[in-house]
C-alpha cells in the first residue's frame, strides 16, 4: 500500500509540474497573439521603438536574472557565503555605467544593433568581429543558463517517465521560438513582465514556506539568518582568495558593462525605448533592484542550509542542487512544487527568448547586412533555435562546475575581445590595421588562458572573475599597436551609421 501510495504520489507531483508548463506557456502565447499584430521587421528587431521605460525596466530584472540565478544563487551559500552580494554591488557602478556612457552613443546613431557602431568607427572586420563574438558569447551563455530548467525538469520529472533529455530540450526551446517568432523583441518587452512577476511571486512565497518549515515568522527569519556563519558578506583580509572585496565589486562592474552594455540582447530592449532620458531611467532602476533580487536568493539560500540541519538531511554536493532538493522533490508540499516550476521556467524563458531574438537580430542586420528581409529573419529565428539545442546538449556533456561560475569564466574568455573593441573605439581616436582585427581578438583570449594556465602552474593562483578585464587589456593593446599611422586620427563625424 506505502509502494502504491508513492507511485500516486510521484504522479501526482509530474503531472502538477507538467500541466503548470503548459498553463504559463499558453499565457505567453496569448501575450504574443496581441503584442505581435500587424509586426515587420522593425516591430521585431526594434519594437517600433515604442516601449515604456517602466515596462522594460521591470521586465530587465528578470531577463538578467534568468534560471541560473534561481538554481545557483541560493547554493552559493554552501561554498562561499553571501559573498557574491560583493559583486552584486559592483553591478551598480556597472549599470550607471552603461546608462551615461554607452546609451549616449548607441542613441546618437540611431542604432538597431550596437555593433553597428564599430563599423566606420574601426572599419568592416572589427565590425563583423564584434558581432561575430556575441554571437558565440550569447550561444554559449544562453545554453548555459536554458541548461539550467532542461536538466531540472529532467532529473525530477521526465526522466521518471521515460522522456530523452534530448526531446526535453528540442520541445522547450520549440515553445520559447514559438511565441518570439512573430512579435520578436515588442512582444518580449510584455511577456519579460509576466515572467518577472512571476519569478518574484514564486520566490516569496518558498521563502515564506521554508521559514514556516522552519517554524519561523519572516522577522525571526530574518534574525537567523543574520546570525548564521554563512551571512558573511565582506572578505577584506585575503587579498588571495577569489572572494576578496576587491575583486569581486571591480569584477561586478565590468561583468555589467559587457555582459549587459556591449550585449546586443540585454541592450536590444533598452534601445525600445521612446528616448535616451527614458532608457536611462530603465538601465538605473533595474540596476539598484539587482542588489535585493540577489539578497533574496541568498537569504534563501542560507534558510534551506538551516532547514536540511533541521531536518538531519545531507547537502547536496552541488550547490545547484539545493533549492531543487526540497522544491522540485515535494519535501516542502505541492504548492512549492508549483512555484517553484512557475520561477525557474519564468526566468529561464525571459533569458533565452531574448536571447534567441537578439541573435536573429545581430545575424540579419549584422553579419548578413539584410536588415529589412522578413524571409530571411524568419529563417534565421528557426536556424538560430537549431544551434541552440545544439550548444544546450554540448553544454551538458562539458559542464562540471557550478553553473553560474562556468558562464562568467566563459564571458571572460568570450566577452573579453568585445571590451577591448569598444574600449577602444570610445577612448580613443586612433585607427587600427582592421584586417588584423579578428586575428587580435581570437589571440587575446587564447593568450589568457596561458596565462592563467602558467600562473597557477607556477604560483598556484588561478584568475576568476577578473579574466575578462586582462582580456580586454590585452585585445585594448594589440589594437593599440594596430594602428597602421601613428599621426592620423578619425573624424570626429565619421563614427558610424546607423542600421
Amino acid at each position: 500500500m506505502g509502494v502504491k501510495q508513492n507511485i500516486c504520489t510521484t504522479f501526482a507531483r509530474i503531472m502538477i509540474i507538467i500541466v503548470t508548463i503548459l498553463a504559463y506557456f499558453a499565457v505567453l502565447l496569448l501575450f504574443s497573439r496581441i503584442t505581435a499584430r500587424r509586426s515587420d521587421n522593425d516591430t521585431f528587431f526594434r519594437g517600433n521603438r515604442k516601449s515604456p521605460w517602466y515596462m522594460v525596466a521591470f521586465g530587465m530584472i528578470g531577463a538578467s536574472i534568468s534560471g541560473v540565478t534561481f538554481v545557483s544563487v541560493p547554493g552559493m551559500v554552501m561554498g562561499i557565503d553571501m559573498t557574491y552580494m560583493q559583486t552584486c554591488l559592483g553591478f551598480i557602478l556597472g549599470y550607471f555605467a552603461v546608462a551615461f556612457i554607452l546609451l549616449p552613443v548607441y542613441y546618437r546613431y540611431n542604432l538597431t544593433t550596437i555593433y553597428s557602431y564599430l563599423h566606420r568607427r574601426l572599419g568592416p572586420k572589427a565590425y563583423t568581429t564584434g558581432a561575430s563574438f556575441f554571437l558565440l558569447s550569447k550561444m554559449t551563455g544562453a545554453a548555459a543558463r536554458f541548461y539550467v530548467v532542461c536538466i531540472i525538469l529532467q532529473h525530477f520529472v521526465l526522466d521518471e517517465v521515460g522522456v530523452p533529455f534530448p526531446l526535453t530540450v528540442v520541445v522547450m526551446v520549440a515553445l520559447i521560438w514559438l511565441y518570439t517568432r512573430r512579435g520578436g523583441i515588442k512582444t518580449l518587452v510584455w511577456t519579460d513582465t509576466l515572467q518577472t512577476t512571476c519569478m518574484f511571486t514564486a520566490l516569496v512565497l518558498i521563502i515564506i514556506h521554508v521559514a514556516g518549515a522552519l517554524n519561523m515568522n519572516l522577522g525571526e527569519a530574518i534574525q537567523a539568518v543574520a546570525a548564521d556563519d554563512h551571512s558573511r558578506i565582506f572578505v577584506f583580509d585575503d587579498w588571495v582568495s577569489r572572494q576578496n572585496f576587491w575583486k569581486q565589486f571591480l569584477s561586478g562592474i565590468f561583468i555589467v558593462i559587457v555582459m549587459t552594455g556591449l550585449d546586443q540582447d540585454m541592450m536590444q530592449k533598452n534601445l525600445t525605448c521612446k528616448t535616451l532620458r527614458e532608457a536611462q531611467k530603465d538601465m538605473c532602476t533595474y540596476g539598484f533592484a539587482f542588489v535585493p533580487a540577489n539578497l533574496l536568493f541568498l537569504f534563501l539560500g542560507v534558510l534551506l542550509v538551516m532547514l536540511a540541519g533541521k531536518q538531519g538531511l545531507a547537502l547536496p554536493s552541488a550547490g545547484d542542487d539545493l533549492l531543487p532538493m526540497f522544491a522540485a522533490s515535494g519535501r516542502l508540499g505541492t504548492a512549492v512544487v508549483i512555484f517553484f516550476t512557475i520561477g525557474i521556467v519564468a526566468a529561464s524563458f525571459s533569458s533565452a527568448d531574448s536571447a534567441l531574438t537578439a541573435m536573429t537580430t545581430s545575424f540579419c542586420v549584422d553579419i548578413r547586412k539584410k536588415p529589412d528581409d522578413e524571409r530571411l529573419r524568419r529563417r534565421v529565428h528557426i536556424g538560430m533555435a537549431v544551434v541552440f539545442v545544439l550548444f544546450i546538449l554540448l553544454f551538458r556533456i562539458v559542464n562540471s562546475s557550478s553553473i553560474i561560475d562556468a558562464i562568467y569564466v566563459l564571458c571572460g574568455y568570450t566577452y573579453g575581445p568585445l571590451l577591448g573593441l569598444f574600449a577602444f573605439s570610445l577612448l580613443t581616436h586612433r585607427r587600427v590595421n582592421d584586417r588584423i582585427v579578428p586575428y587580435i581578438a581570437v589571440a587575446s583570449p587564447l593568450i589568457c588562458f596561458a596565462i592563467d594556465q602558467l600562473t597557477t602552474r607556477l604560483t598556484g593562483y588561478r584568475f576568476g572573475y577578473e579574466l575578462l578585464m586582462l582580456n580586454g587589456l590585452l585585445t585594448f593593446l594589440g589594437l593599440y599597436l594596430s594602428k597602421p599611422n601613428e599621426h592620423e586620427s578619425i573624424r570626429p563625424n565619421s563614427h558610424v551609421h546607423s542600421q
